[in-house]
This record gives C-alpha cells, structure tokens and sequence, in this order.
C-alpha cells in the first residue's frame, strides 16, 4: 500500500521522532496555527507527509537560522501565501492557453459565415 502525500497516518510520538522535536513542541505549534494535523475519531493527531516536510522546514527556521516563533509564524504565512499565488498562476497561465486555443479555432476577419 501506497501511502499518499497529503494522507494523516503518523501518531504525533513517531513524528516528533522524525522531526527531533518533543510532542509538546508539535502541539504548540499546532495551538500557534503552525501545523494543523487531522484529528481521528478517537480525536487522535495525525501527521502526513507534507505536515512533516513542513514541521522540518519550521525546525529549520528556528535552529539554522535563530528565528524565533513569531517569525516561523510570519514566515509561514508567506509561504502559504506564496504557495496559493503560484496555484493561481498556474490555474490563470491555463486559462490563458485555453482562450489562446480557442481564439485560433475562430474564423479570421473576413470569413464567409454561412446563414441558415
């Protein structure tokens, strides 16, 4: 079994294990609106993937570069936003091509149009 990018499967010990951090850390950060893992029935956290990518990246934030919570959460914020620009460029940049296509499938000035 494939487990998906986006798929909440890790318990928060494994993945504060992975990330190097304390499970306190993690649920700080989930009170701070860092990280938002999925909650199970059992109202359980889980992380996926791209949660870990992201605990690691703030991870780096803080011990490589010294900065301080405030900051993760203001660089995070960016970075989300960043993330939902570039989406729409890419959904506009379709777009675009889109028309450009259908523009060319249109007939060009002076066409005959035929009446019914």
């Amino acid at each position: 079994m494939v487990i998906g990018y986006n798929e909440p499967v890790f318990a928060i010990g494994v993945v504060a294990r992975i990330v190097g951090v304390h499970p306190q850390t993690l649920r700080i950060y989930e009170r701070r609106e860092l990280i938002r893992p999925y909650r199970s029935r059992g109202n359980i956290r889980l992380y996926s993937r791209r949660d870990i990518e992201r605990l690691l990246k703030i991870k780096e934030w803080i011990d490589d570069l010294g900065i301080n919570l405030a900051g993760v959460e203001v660089l995070s914020r960016l970075t989300d936003r960043v993330g939902e620009l570039e989406r729409q460029l890419e959904e506009l940049t379709s777009e675009v091509v889109r028309l450009r296509n259908a523009e060319r499938s249109l007939p060009g000035p002076g066409a005959v149009r035929e009446e019914s």
